[in-house]
């Protein structure tokens, strides 16, 4: 048997979250969603996991912590200890309040860029390398559903996105 991409767009989003919904209720998987904005409620339909960004944004964010704490402690501490405003600086954790901000700062500079570059990474949105969107009208006002199905499972998909609301069905 054959496998067969088939592409529907959909005009709305709640129409296509029904839509997707019937699908499912009917054994087809669904390959794809391409959508110009998140579509509340779809991820347990389609059966997403739960990311891991949440940690790695932790171990970003921790890095940075690390880094900023090495940073003031070699500079203030080890290297170059000038009292400033009367503070002793030849122990680190006298300063602690003093190094509070800088502490902040490095650990959120660490983990937007740690969750930028990961973004980029993990969607392969790099340089060079074209986005795998179909249809370009799906970034601006249009919801694609995708599904690889066989002969027989594409009738019956074709049959229910047509009846669901779909404002084009083709497969390519």
């Amino acid at each position: 048997m054959s496998k067969k991409t088939i592409h529907a767009i959909y005009g709305d989003d709640e129409v296509t979250l029904a839509s997707v919904k019937k699908l499912v209720a009917a054994g087809i998987v669904i390959k794809e969603i391409f959508s110009p904005f998140p579509i509340h409620g779809i991820e347990p339909v389609i059966g997403v996991k739960k990311t891991r960004l949440a940690t790695c944004a932790f171990l970003y964010g921790i890095t940075g912590t690390l880094l900023g704490t090495l940073m003031m402690w070699y500079m203030m501490v080890h290297d170059w200890p000038t009292i400033v405003g009367g503070k002793p600086n030849f122990k680190y954790f006298y300063n602690v309040p003093a190094f509070i901000p800088i502490t902040f700062e490095c650990t959120v500079f660490c983990a937007a860029h740690g969750m930028a570059l990961t973004f980029l990474l993990r969607s392969w949105l790099l340089p060079g390398v074209s986005p795998k969107n179909p249809d370009p009208r799906t970034t601006d006002d249009k919801f694609l559903v995708e599904i690889e199905a066989d002969d027989k499972t594409a009738d019956k998909a074709m049959k229910i996105m047509k009846e669901s609301g779909a404002e084009e069905v083709k497969v390519c």
